[in-house]
């Protein structure tokens, strides 16, 4: 079963996730949506770092509890450029003290709730770092609503060398790639909808429904209906 709720850090997401023994449940890759989690497993913490490709978690019996900080803020709270966690799953003792993360985990352990001290965790050093940078946020917003890359680079004032650095520190990879998986959310979230594959990838700025496709292929290695267990 997996639950989310929006967190009180500002853009973030609360989730949990329990994998039972005798769950029938198909396990859902995890895609690439331009964000990064601090998570709890079994006693340890981890970061999950920017995808550019599908994750298949495990089946196995597990508690999971996370949170999902919002496209480009990740960096700021934890302290490490994106590009350096790009499609890796690390604890976070390869980030933090090991000190300071063992008082984290005992904390978090002696919890009722892991997932609300997780979100307890990430608003306290929310109050010890710098916040995220706002025109990361207007870049996203931008490339969001389908703006092209080099227009936004314009209108925010950066040139394409600086905008493609600072994106990779904050996303882990440049802005065309953002802007691909920034769509790719988009599509997804039409098509789960119930909307018609080609209608989606026309509204979602797909050049046509073989364009989105062959990006579904690529990011979730597997074609749209079959990840959406339906036809198109």
């Amino acid at each position: 079963m997996y639950v989310e709720r929006a967190s009180r850090l500002p853009g973030a997401v609360v989730w949990s996730r329990t994998i039972e023994a005798s769950t029938v449940d198909p396990v859902h890759p995890v895609l690439p949506d331009g964000c990064m989690d601090l998570l709890w497993n079994e006693g340890r913490l981890l970061v999950a770092g920017p995808d550019t490709r599908a994750y298949v978690p495990g089946s196995a019996p597990a508690h999971w509890a996370g949170l999902r900080f919002g496209p480009g803020t990740a960096p700021t709270y934890l302290g490490v450029p994106a590009h350096e966690l790009r499609d890796r799953r690390i604890d976070l003792t390869d980030l933090w003290p090991a000190t300071t993360v063992r008082r984290l985990t005992a904390r978090i352990a002696n919890s009722p709730d892991p997932a609300i001290a997780l979100e307890e965790l990430a608003l306290h050093r929310a109050t010890e770092t710098p916040p995220p940078d706002p025109l990361l946020r207007h870049l996203v917003a931008a490339l969001d609503a389908g703006r092209p890359v080099a227009a936004t680079a314009g209108e925010l004032g950066l040139g394409a060398r600086q905008l493609h650095r600072r994106s990779l520190t904050a996303f882990g990879y440049g802005p065309k790639t953002l802007a691909r998986v920034l769509r790719l959310q988009r599509a997804l979230a039409l098509a789960r909808a119930g909307v018609p594959f080609a209608e989606t990838a026309a509204r979602s700025g797909y050049a046509d429904q073989a364009h989105l496709a062959r990006d579904v292929k690529e990011f979730a290695g597997v074609p749209l209906g079959r990840l959406l267990g339906r036809a198109g």
